[in-house]
């Protein structure tokens, strides 16, 4: 569908802004099967279309979040509300579904990038469909995929089409909200999805890649079903009449063997035509990285959700009807991330998107913005002159329990460095960025089959230190599809602490120009800048580590399929019309002198 009349203006005013908003728009590159791709001039204008989701469904086997929001949301001014902490003197409302619901979990099927990433996979390997509908849903529409299983209902995101283009299955995204699977899936990964799951072949290989186990119930057993949860003495007869779900205690929801069912992910390699290899990917290595890390210690405080999911240190009212028993621990449902550029998405284009208009992204924004800036510290060192310049080093630690950035290939992490003399005037620069997210210097920004190799010493402004994983296939070329994926080309994305490189499994192995740097482990990666400058008084250094969810390179590629495939070109249209391409991660200062 076209740009409605609202966007119209806004998207005219950022052509005219960016001009063309790719810079390798007009120039051929190679694709995963070695073929020649251009990336149009600019996107045709579609936008999604899709409607809002009865979320107060009650079904067999899930419900929907409303559903569980009407005991743990309070939705009450903040003067009048229960389920809040006081920081400060300052009220906060920390009731679970306004948490959950600003959260990318919540919003996951929502998810203009992933529909774009999903339908172009379909279309590359279109005899694979079944297969990814599958491996796609089950963990980002996790209540329609179980439910598909459970009823015997195809899996099916998108409408499938006969060659007439006559509608032969219908897909969930194209659905709206009387067709239950549609409900189920764009509730995200929501409440009974996440508390039904059994503590089965938890940290085993069997649970991951979404192997979760959720129990079936018959009619007459259904108040059976379980609402797994941390505290050992829940209302139980309330809860059961109120939702039909039977709270049970249980420590494995507060594990991180519990979020490695979806974060530690394997996908089985096909060759560009679309043939299994026989071998499998690892996506996404969260757990893995984790338990190779020191913050695999047993504390609480380190787990995925004593991160993710901070707990208050006061006693806070989980439900704002029935018992009125405060808890201590709470864990807060904010799932904090670092994908604000997706949540500005959201909200700006929360009617295309079929998201309630109502839900607060800012603040989670906010949230999200602190809690990335925990995740690093950069340190100047060693600043000296030299006989034609200056020296420094600059130490990057990650204070993550993954690797950063972790997940999926189209993230990376880079160096700015901007140097100025004593007058304030820029003498050097390296890892500046353009309005469209390109960085220059970085060699997959001008052409999407390289990419920027890892730097021990940095000598001039075209090497940029860019922390990132690229996959190759298994003609070792590199490719940006996520099934054609063989192996990580580079894999400098930088280790937790405790993590030692020379000692993991494959699946989370540093490659590349990393895995012989030897300041690169260990959870910190130390650069050394030996820089040709004037002789010429004092200078000063300031130092950004920066993030990006989606790496310019890999968008060039993505949109390359954007005259075919419809999901790419929504995508592109939101993302040429969101002027956030970065967050700061971490900031140094310092002089040379």
């Amino acid at each position: 569908m076209l740009l409605t009349t609202s966007r119209l203006n806004q998207t005219l005013r950022t052509f005219l802004m960016l001009g063309a908003v790719l810079s390798v728009a007009a120039c051929s590159s190679e694709d995963s099967g070695g073929t020649s791709f251009v990336v149009p001039a600019k996107a045709r204008g579609l936008l999604p279309d899709l409607a809002l989701a009865d979320t107060n469904f009650e079904g067999d086997h899930f419900s929907g979040s409303s559903a569980c929001g009407t005991c743990h949301t309070d939705s009450a001014p903040i003067e009048a509300a229960t389920m809040i902490v006081v920081e400060a003197e300052v009220p906060r409302n920390v009731s679970i579904g306004t948490a959950w619901e600003s959260s990318i979990m919540a919003q996951g099927a929502r998810d203009p990038y992933w529909h774009a990433i999903v339908a172009t996979e379909l279309h590359l390997y279109p005899n694979l469909s079944d297969e990814i509908n599958d491996k796609c849903t089950r963990c980002h529409a996790p209540m329609a995929n179980e439910l598909a299983k459970k009823t015997g209902q195809p899996i099916q995101l998108f409408d499938a089409l006969d060659a007439s283009g006559a509608v032969v299955a219908e897909g969930y995204y194209d659905a709206d909200n009387t067709n239950d699977l549609f409900n189920h899936a764009m509730d995200g990964i929501s409440c009974t999805a996440c508390h039904q799951i059994e503590d089965v072949g938890f940290g085993d290989k069997s649970s991951m890649s979404g192997g979760f186990t959720i129990a079936t119930y018959s009619e007459e057993n259904r108040s059976d079903r379980p609402a797994y949860g941390q505290y050992a003495d829940p209302d139980a007869a309330y809860m059961i009449q109120q939702s039909g779900f039977s709270p049970q205690y249980s420590l494995h929801i507060s594990t991180s063997e519990m979020c490695a069912t979806c974060h530690n992910l394997d996908v089985d390699v096909v060759d560009t035509e679309g043939n299994l290899v026989g071998t499998h990917f690892a996506e996404q290595t969260m757990y893995t990285e984790w338990k190779e890390s020191a913050f695999n210690n047993g504390s609480p405080d380190d787990t995925c959700q004593g991160c993710h999911m901070p707990t208050l240190s006061q006693a806070v009212p989980i439900a704002n009807l029935g018992s009125s028993v405060s808890r201590d621990d709470f864990a807060e449902h904010t799932f904090l991330g670092a994908n604000t550029i997706m949540q500005t998405m959201m909200d700006n284009y929360s009617e295309e998107l079929g998201i309630d208009p109502n839900i607060d992204f800012q603040s989670s924004i906010i949230r999200n913005r602190e809690f990335l800036k925990s995740s690093a510290t950069l340190e100047l060192l060693a600043q000296q002159k030299t006989g034609n310049g200056v020296s420094f080093d600059l130490k990057v630690t990650n204070h993550a329990g993954h690797k950063l950035p972790s997940g999926y290939h189209s993230r990376r992490a880079y160096i700015h460095l901007v140097i100025t003399d004593a007058a304030g005037l820029v003498v050097f620069e390296s890892g500046s960025m353009n309005a469209n997210g390109s960085i220059n210097g970085v060699d997959e920004d001008a052409d999407p089959s390289s990419w920027e190799p890892h730097y021990d010493v940095i000598t001039n402004a075209n090497q940029v230190q860019v922390y990132q994983g690229v996959t190759g296939n298994s003609d070792g070329v590199r490719t940006h599809s996520l099934l054609n994926s063989f192996n990580f080309l580079k894999d400098n994305r930088i280790t937790p602490m405790g993590f030692d490189k020379n000692a993991v499994n494959v699946d989370v192995a540093v490659t590349g120009g990393a895995s012989t740097d030897p300041d690169f482990n260990q959870g910190s990666d130390t650069v050394t800048y030996q820089l040709s400058l004037p002789q010429s008084g004092s200078y000063t250094v300031q130092a950004e580590l920066r993030y990006q969810p989606f790496s310019y390179g890999h968008l060039a590629h993505v949109f390359s399929y954007g005259e075919e495939i419809d999901q790419v070109d929504m995508f592109r249209t939101i993302y040429d019309n969101t002027e956030l391409r970065d967050e700061v991660i971490a900031t140094v200062v310092g002089t040379v002198q």
